[in-house]
Formats: C-alpha cells, structure tokens, sequence
C-alpha cells in the first residue's frame, strides 16, 4: 500500500449521490484532515431516487447534485464532478470509460476509491446493478483506459490530457475487506454527510443507530476494541 506521506490526491468515483457517505465518507474525512485533495465524481443524478411522491421527477437531478455539494462539504470535499448518466439505466459503455477516464487525467490521482463491480451476496443493495458498472467503468478507466496515451485520443488530442497512472484502488461493497479505517471520531462529519442528503434518508427513524451499528460491525471485524467504528475496503496496488 501507498505510504500515506505519499499521498496528496485521491479521486472517488461513485454510481450515486450519496453512495460515497454511506461507504467511505469517514475515511474521506480523514483523508482531508491529513491535506489530501479529495474529488467526487458521480456518474448519475441519481434521478430514480427518493421516496416523497409529491416531488416532481424533473426535480429530483437538482435536488440530489445540491445534496451531494452538502455532503461533500460536510466531510470537507469542495470539488464535485457529475457526469450526468441516467440513474438506473448505467452500464459499462466506451463513452463512460472515456469520461471516468477524462476525469482522472485532468485529477491525477495517486489514489482511487471505487465502487466493487462483483456481486456481494452478503450484501446485495452494495451491489445495485449502477454500482457494479459504475466499478467496472472505473476500474477499465485505471486499467488500461488512463495509462495509455492512445486509448481515447481526443483526451488527449483535442483536451490536452496526458497519459496518467493510478498507483492504487480503494474498493467499497466488496465481499473481501483487506484494509479497515477506524472513522470514529470522524462519525458525526459522516452522519452529518448523510442527513444533508434528506430526500434520501429523511424518512429513516434511525438513521444515526442503523449507521452505527453498521460501522460498529465492520470495527469489531477489524479487531478493532469495543466502542469504535470503522469502514472497511478491498485494496488493490496497481503494477507500476
């Protein structure tokens, strides 16, 4: 893994607004605090969601991108990037490859976090079909998409984008969890992360016990001692 010295620019690339604070929003706190510049790239609106009827459809893309900014700024993250695809209609397509692609050149990252592009059957809504195409997406846009100067010319032929090599993969939702972050006094920026997104969790009773115990799970896997939360992920070293 990266030695954290090294690391000045991460880039996180999820299918919807609000996937980011569920997953890894207190380790993005972290990140943040440490002076790393953090980038969400979202590749919906997440137009398919949100539970009141009364709010009309055409509405909701605005709603869930403001939400998102909120979000964002509650762990700290200033530089949000849509991307726009249609919620529930995403798959790994060469004009998705080429924009998550974009993005990581103009970012530069040493670091990605993604979205696992596996089915988790110990978890299925982990692995909601945009989730898994978003990762998939991803993971081509890192390996060889980015890497290689000749994928996707107009990158660089008409933007200017050079060629860029991602040292490292963060992985969300997998089945496997290989590395944990204890988040614990990172909690309240990431509850506060997921209550800005209101027209997706405001209608929970309990969305601070769900998420606690949640996390609380995930630090006693870790062996981490009784009272402290975590996130955990799946982490991949890229070849050189």
């Amino acid at each position: 893994m990266l030695d954290e010295s090294e690391l000045t620019r991460v880039l996180v690339v999820t299918a919807h607004p609000d996937d980011v604070d569920f997953g890894a929003s207190g380790t993005v706190a972290g990140w943040v605090d440490a002076g790393v510049a953090v980038t969400y790239c979202v590749v919906t609106d997440g137009d398919a969601g949100g539970f009141d009827p009364s709010v009309p459809r055409s509405e909701i893309p605005v709603i869930r991108r403001r939400e998102q900014v909120a979000a964002a700024a509650a762990v700290g993250v200033t530089d949000v990037r849509f991307l726009g695809y249609r919620d529930g209609e995403l798959t790994v397509s060469h004009g998705l490859r080429r924009d998550i692609s974009r993005v990581i050149r103009q970012v530069r990252p040493e670091r990605m976090l993604i979205q696992t592009p596996e089915r988790n059957w110990e978890r299925i809504p982990a692995t909601h079909p945009d989730h898994m195409a978003s990762g998939e997406a991803a993971i081509q846009a890192v390996y060889p998409d980015a890497r290689n100067p000749f994928a996707h010319p107009s990158l660089l032929d008409d933007e200017g984008l050079e060629a860029w090599s991602v040292r490292e993969v963060w992985v969300m939702g997998h089945h496997t969890l290989t590395h944990y972050v204890d988040i614990t006094e990172n909690f309240p920026r990431k509850l506060a992360a997921l209550r800005a997104h209101e027209s997706q969790t405001g209608h929970l009773e309990d969305l601070e016990g769900f998420v606690r115990g949640w996390n609380a799970r995930t630090a006693e896997a870790a062996g981490l001692p009784e009272g402290r939360l975590a996130e955990g992920f799946f982490v991949s070293v890229m070849p050189g």
